[in-house]
């Protein structure tokens, strides 16, 4: 399906509005792969339960669910990769466009080059995974109100103190991101005079401010993690305690536990990038996005910056 717009912002909103069709049939294929994988579980207990009653009737289930799930898979990926070439190779060209007829310096022109893989990226690899996270937070909840209203409730804070946590520290991680995009723009600038002092000046920069970032989603990860840890330890003592002789079931809820506990340690970098793309998107439209105080400033230099997603270098090299 063609775009219907040209003048959409340059935002995940605008993108999808714009190539709504394209994207809604990679969606459509993403919810049919997370329904079957949030099935895997629930198939794999029937199987058990079905062994122990020398039936095949599960095995032959769980193969089959197999198949189907790969065949989805297999036909999603090729879509995608289509689906979002062609969104990028349309919206960077408009955006070289827009900046040459703003008179925009090429360095500057190339760096939000650059910032705009990002949005496809995420569209591409984040938004499908997100998807899958989010049916899987749902669906093993519903399934686990079911199974253990204890489990359930201890689940569910979890998914409490990751928003919670995120929450607090959202603005900060905001104007954190603001900063090294602000310096990643200088890049081109920065090397371009050739002095190797300006270079380990910007990338001096660029690091500090890495370190901010990661310093901070270590504290993140490190408050939400004592929580997966409460729920992992609980959760099997809840549920064996209160196990049915259908112990494939239990298998199951126990499995559900842990794949939610890994949908949910997801969510932290899904939000990471929603921030960063928030704080680009701004910046693509020509606005301010953070005002950062002087004492998050890079101490040597002067300058801002913002991250680029997971391709950060480490922060203490």
């Amino acid at each position: 399906m063609s775009p219907t717009s040209t003048t959409d912002p340059v935002t995940i909103g605008g993108l999808v509005r714009r190539f709504r069709g394209r994207i809604a049939v990679a969606l459509a294929l993403v919810l049919v792969e997370a329904a079957g994988l949030l099935l895997f579980p629930l198939v794999i207990g029937v199987a058990i339960n079905g062994l122990l009653q020398e039936r095949t009737g599960g095995i032959l289930l769980l193969g089959a669910l197999g198949v189907v799930s790969l065949a989805v898979g297999a036909l999603r990926r090729l879509i995608d990769t289509r689906t979002y070439a062609t969104i990028y190779e349309t919206t960077a060209t408009e955006l070289a466009a827009a900046e040459h007829e703003r008179g925009t310096d090429v360095s500057t022109i190339a760096a939000r080059a650059t910032l705009l893989t990002e949005f496809i990226e995420f569209l591409e690899n984040s938004m499908p995974a997100i998807v899958s996270s989010v049916i899987a937070i749902v669906g093993t909840l519903a399934i686990l109100a079911g199974i253990h209203s204890g489990v359930f409730a201890a689940s569910l804070g979890l998914a409490v103190l990751v928003a919670l946590v995120y929450l607090a520290t959202g603005r900060h991680n905001l104007a954190l991101t603001g900063g090294y995009n602000d310096e990643l723009e200088r890049q081109v600038g920065a090397l371009s005079t050739r002095s190797t002092a300006d270079a380990n000046r910007h990338f001096g920069a660029l690091m500090r401010w890495n370190r901010k970032l990661s310093d901070l989603e270590t504290l993140n990860y490190s408050l939400i993690y004592v929580g997966v840890i409460a729920l992992l330890v609980y959760s099997p003592i809840a549920v064996v305690d209160d196990a049915d002789p259908q112990y494939g079931f239990v298998f199951s809820a126990i499995m559900y536990v842990f794949n939610y506990v890994e949908a949910v340690l997801a969510m932290p970098l899904f939000i990471q990038q929603l921030i960063r793309l928030s704080e680009i998107s701004n910046r693509l439209a020509g606005t301010e996005t953070t005002t950062r105080p002087p004492s998050e400033r890079p101490e040597d230099t002067g300058r801002d910056l913002a991250p680029s997603s997971d391709r950060r270098p480490g922060g203490d090299r």
